[in-house]
């Protein structure tokens, strides 16, 4: 799990969770899942990204990383993710 963005309106989390088979290292390459938690701090609500979403997001956020963007800009990127979340967030 990894931190990687923090404003007042959103906080982005990647995970990298290895999906091992069970047969062990001799059965061949790791498998990995992972994706990306994005919570909305204002609407209380959070999405989980994997598969083929997370690659999109992550494709969008390095073009967005090359433009030199500001706060507002990330925060606008990643509210048209949790536009689709449904999750409210819940504190453990």
């Amino acid at each position: 799990m990894q931190l990687l963005y923090n404003s007042d309106s959103f906080t982005v989390v990647q995970f990298d969770v290895p999906a091992g088979d069970g047969e062990g290292a001799a059965a061949g390459p790791a498998l990995h899942r992972g994706g990306y938690e994005i919570v909305d701090k204002f609407a209380r609500k959070e999405i989980f990204l994997e598969g083929a979403l997370a690659e999109r997001f992550a494709a969008g956020v390095q073009e967005l990383v090359a433009g030199s963007p500001s706060v507002e800009d990330f925060d606008e990127y990643l509210a048209r993710f949790t536009a689709l979340a449904h999750t409210p967030l819940s504190l453990h």
